[in-house]
């Protein structure tokens, strides 16, 4: 018989700067393997609405249009982040948050969201799986109206560990640096490029933003697709994606905190790479998306926007591979 997951109600939605100063306090303790145990809760806020003004800002960065009726597809992935940054900042969540990756996330919209609404949100942790560089949890996050789920996600996040379960700590041919926070890929190599496979999107401060990449090489070797945009992100950028969606992890806003964690410069929330590209792309009212994290994305810089049919990508100047995904109607 199966024993119901234990539901935690919150009156609103918690401040990410305890969970994060919180997760990296504790991450040197954690010694992650994919047979651990994990939170079973269910964190549920039972009302909440957009803030019009965070979702206009947002709106204005990501390249949605701003005053629409609905929310934009990626919206309430940062409207639940705080409520995973809690479940996986806790004692009892085996994953250190310091270096942990954003690697992928999928989003199923049922029906139009409107920007006006309110709705119950709910965030839980749903596995840990084994992965060739160490081990990753799901986090799903539920949208609710009416008492139905109108929105859902599920999003990976990678610890790297070797057998004994402690993370990893740079060396081989990656070269790491040990425990870079964010959303943002979080690693260099040696020669302090960001390492192609860490830089999916992540690393969450915590972040787990939105910045991780996936776990190519340098260069994605397959057939680029034809080109639809070029962008051009300044050194703001990670500042007001992070004004505007409350992930100020320090490997977005600035060169300097940003260096410290093993970037030349300061990197683009993950985040930000899929919903500029869904915006340009556009989804239908129904629609499953899926995104794949990378590599990082240096600030400034230069990137261009590729699809075709329901496929899309952002690459780099030299032609890597920042971020890949598809968009399904449902």
């Amino acid at each position: 018989m199966t024993t119901a997951a234990p539901v935690s109600t919150l009156a609103s939605v918690p401040a990410l700067p305890p969970l994060l100063a919180r997760g990296a306090l504790l991450s040197p303790f954690k010694r992650p393997r994919p047979d651990a145990d994990f939170p079973r809760a269910r964190l549920v806020v039972p009302r909440l609405r957009a803030d019009p003004a965070r979702l206009a800002a947002y709106e204005r960065v990501c390249g949605f249009a701003t005053g629409a009726d609905t929310l934009p597809v990626t919206y309430p992935h940062v409207m639940g982040f705080p409520l995973a940054m809690r479940l996986m900042s806790g004692r009892d969540f085996p994953l250190p948050l310091l270096g942990l990756v954003h690697t992928s996330i999928a989003v199923t919209r049922r029906a139009p969201v409107p920007a006006g609404g309110e709705y119950g949100l709910a965030v839980h942790v749903a596995e840990l799986v084994p992965h060739r560089r160490g081990t990753e949890a799901a986090v799903v996050t539920e949208l609710r109206s009416g008492g139905e789920v109108v929105w859902e996600s599920r999003s990976t996040y990678l610890a790297r560990h070797g057998g004994s379960g402690k993370p990893s700590r740079g060396g081989g041919r990656e070269g790491r640096v040990p425990g870079s926070p964010s959303g943002g890929a979080g690693a260099a190599e040696r020669d302090g490029r960001p390492a192609g496979d860490g830089g999916r999107e992540g690393r969450v401060p915590g972040n787990t933003s939105g910045n991780g990449h996936g776990d190519g090489g340098s260069r994605e070797r397959r057939v680029a697709l034809p080109v639809r945009a070029e962008w051009r992100p300044g050194g703001d950028l990670g500042r007001r994606y992070g004004a505007a969606s409350g992930d100020r992890n320090p490997i977005h806003l600035h060169p300097l905190t940003a260096r410290l964690f093993g970037f030349p410069r300061a990197i683009a929330h993950g985040m930000w790479t899929v919903a500029r590209c869904l915006a340009e792309h556009g989804t239908p009212e129904a629609v499953t998306v899926r995104a794949e994290f990378r590599a990082p994305v240096l600030l400034p810089g230069t990137v261009t926007y590729g699809a075709e049919g329901g496929r899309f990508e952002l690459r780099g100047p030299d032609g890597r591979l920042h971020l890949s995904g598809e968009v399904q109607p449902v």
